[in-house]
């Protein structure tokens, strides 16, 4: 029996398979010549300074600001009560639902709107009505309180 004849085409493809066989070799030296693998911890430590930015120097311990963990807030900041909630308001009644019994005024110097429920009024309000009230944090935010007509 006599051997099979190679052809141009079967060389190139040999010759091809075998210089990606060559590559892949190169390739995986250069990988293992390049890995970070058994570092030292010291030398994958990095460290943010002062400003935010990664370094990979420590810190120098003079400036270390010490912090009080009671003045560290998680969730919402709370409502700090200032001038603008302090004191008697004017404002008008903008929604008042009488069936539930709540409604929203709004405030005329700040402009935001304030819940009202129907045990806060003295006397029968509707839409419309300039009213003046007081401003008590409750629960669920803020609410008018002591809410009588102008």
């Amino acid at each position: 029996m006599g051997r099979s004849q190679e052809t141009a085409s079967k060389k190139d493809k040999e010759k091809r398979r075998a210089q990606k066989k060559r590559e892949k070799a190169e390739k995986r030296e250069e990988r293992r010549a390049n890995n970070n693998k058994g570092k030292s911890l010291e030398d994958m430590m990095v460290y943010l300074d002062e400003n935010g930015n990664i370094t990979d120097t420590p810190p120098d311990p003079n400036k270390k600001i010490e912090i009080n963990h009671e003045d560290i807030i998680l969730g919402a900041a709370p409502i700090r009560p200032d001038e603008s909630t302090i004191g008697i308001r004017k404002g008008v009644i903008t929604f008042f639902n009488e069936a539930k019994g709540y409604g929203f005024i709004q405030d005329s110097k700040s402009k935001e709107s304030v819940f009202v429920h129907i045990n806060q009024m003295e006397g029968m309000l509707r839409e419309r009505d300039q009213v003046q009230f007081e401003i008590e944090k409750s629960p669920k935010g803020l609410t008018a309180v002591r809410v009588s007509k102008v």
